[in-house]
């Protein structure tokens, strides 16, 4: 008799409702013994203030600026910025083979907070709640700029997420494009609204809610989950519970419980591993400048590229690369993980 088919021990695609992309998962292959690379852990160390930190208050950054004595948070136009207010106009075609066109757009970084030696899971909520009114209020400024279509909010934390600097900071990319991803989940988002008259992400959520299998936690206003399509061992995806485009209509209240639920899941990713967990999140949401959007539902994900350890790191490579994304253990698997973890940091045990 032929075996049935079982999403916890045979290979299978699961499909992105977000993006139309799907990954390959192959629970089968957990088995395998590892004698890859392991990485040497970075010594966690640092010092509360750092003088030759250009993120520390009172220190001078690269373009000759001081930063100000500030104590809660602080922003500032990114010195290197990737993308500048002042392109020319332009498109280039030779051929329909060599197409390119300008960007604009405005860089922002944000200082979590003045002392070097912090990340979001040491911070406290009221500390972190401080920094999603920093969100909001830049989203707001960089909204008022007609030409400006859409505003990733973002972190990069840990060196091996490409962070140049390890003082907690995110960054703000406002373009004058829709970016690819966002492009793809508006599409989407757009054709399950048009058909359902809700949201995408409530109808998940509501199905997620009733199943339990891949829910972290929830609070008043959020539900922190590994998404079922998830492509990184251990992603997940904080999801407001109220259909909300964008962080600027956050009540008191859902800043609030976006700082504890920021706070929680950064504290059980360093409990994961007990070491200073990196990832890169952002926020997802509704475009600006361009008409309503009332098919978007506000979300943020994180990818962290962490496996087995604090030492072994998931690449994306070879098939990956040049066929599908793929995992082996399953989301489920990471949910449960995660789920048990401690909401204490392992640095503050007793």
């Amino acid at each position: 008799m032929q075996q049935a088919f079982d999403l916890d021990s045979n290979p299978h695609t699961r499909l992105n409702i977000l993006t139309g992309e799907s990954v390959l998962v192959s629970p089968h292959r957990t088995k395998r013994p590892w004698q890859g690379k392991v990485e040497e852990t970075a010594p966690d160390n640092r010092p509360e203030y750092d003088p030759k930190c250009y993120l520390c208050p009172g220190n001078q950054r690269a373009d000759g600026e001081t930063n100000p004595a500030y104590e809660t948070s602080f922003v500032f136009n990114n010195d290197f910025a990737a993308l500048l207010t002042d392109t020319p106009a332009g498109k280039y075609n030779e051929a329909d083979l060599l197409v390119a066109e300008n960007q604009k757009g405005i860089c922002r970084v944000i200082s979590f907070s003045p002392k070097h030696n912090l990340t979001l899971p040491q911070m406290s909520t009221t500390e972190i709640e401080a920094v999603v009114d920093v969100w909001q209020a830049e989203f707001n400024a960089l909204a008022q700029n007609e030409w400006i279509k859409y505003i990733q909010i973002f972190e990069n934390k840990g060196d091996i997420m490409g962070c140049s600097n390890p003082h907690p900071h995110g960054q703000i990319w406002a373009t004058s494009d829709i970016p690819l991803e966002i492009a793809k989940e508006t599409e989407r988002q757009k054709s399950y609204f048009a058909v359902h008259r809700e949201s995408l992400l409530s109808a998940y959520l509501r199905l997620e809610l009733k199943k339990k299998e891949r829910i972290l936690f929830e609070n008043d206003h959020f539900v922190v989950l590994v998404p079922f399509w998830a492509v990184w061992p251990y992603e997940t995806m904080i999801v407001s519970k109220r259909h909300i485009t964008s962080i600027k209509f956050f009540t008191a209240a859902e800043k609030k419980s976006l700082a504890d639920a920021i706070q929680r899941l950064t504290i059980k990713y360093d409990n994961l591993f007990e070491t200073s967990f990196p990832y890169s999140a952002g926020m997802h949401q509704a475009p600006v400048n361009g008409g309503d959007h009332p098919e978007w539902h506000w979300h943020m994900h994180f990818y962290p590229p962490l496996l087995r350890s604090a030492t072994v790191k998931k690449f994306m490579v070879g098939y990956e690369m040049l066929a599908n994304p793929q995992r082996d253990i399953t989301p489920e698997f990471a949910a449960k993980k995660m789920r048990e973890l401690p909401t204490v940091h392992y640095k503050n045990k007793a």
